[in-house]
């Protein structure tokens, strides 16, 4: 069994510092800002980048983890507060809201449901979770279609914050969206 070595402070130092920068560039230029320039803002070389975030993905992922996790708690509590199919399209509300309030959102969780590629591990994995007990659970409502997958309705979310994105993305837009996305997902049709 290996064991993992403690950081350094100075690496740890680093390591904040970089997510911190990450964090404010992907917030003002999107998932494509930078690295060197993240990593400038930061006060480190390139190579120190690097060595924390072997790729744009892995610096998206731990840039925003918290976000996604509270994303994901956020599933969990609807899920207890409503009934499966209010919770589910408030859910997705929220999802969609949240991919637009934080620029590089949308590319990383849209990354976490695409077939083949490298994904967002954990993040992706969270957010995946959560959309698949939400979707289970108003499918045993009776409230949405059974042929329908956790991952189809993460993808379709995906679209409804791009069409909002394209619309200006206020709160009208997107709950218009999702409410015409959740009524062609309804069991019956």
């Amino acid at each position: 069994m290996t064991q993992v070595k403690p950081m350094r402070a100075d690496a740890r130092r680093n390591y904040g510092r970089l997510l911190e920068a990450a964090a404010e560039a992907f917030a003002a230029q999107g998932e494509g800002a930078s690295l060197d320039d993240i990593a400038k803002r930061a006060g480190v070389g390139s190579g120190t980048l690097y060595r924390h975030f072997p790729t744009r993905q892995a610096l998206l992922e731990a840039a925003y983890v918290d976000r996604v996790e509270a994303l994901a708690a956020r599933a969990d509590e609807l899920g207890e507060e409503l009934p499966p199919g209010e919770a589910l399209v408030a859910w997705l509300n929220e999802l969609c809201a949240g991919t637009l309030q934080v620029r590089g959102m949308k590319a990383l969780l849209g990354s976490a449901v695409t077939d083949g590629g490298v994904a967002a591990v954990s993040c992706g994995t969270r957010v995946r979770d959560a959309a698949t007990r939400l979707v289970g659970a108003a499918q045993r409502e009776g409230t949405l279609r059974a042929d329908v997958e956790p991952v189809e309705v993460l993808r379709l979310a995906h679209g409804v914050s791009t069409a909002a994105e394209l619309a200006n993305g206020d709160g009208d837009c997107i709950r218009r969206y999702v409410s015409l996305l959740t009524e062609g997902l309804r069991a019956g049709r």
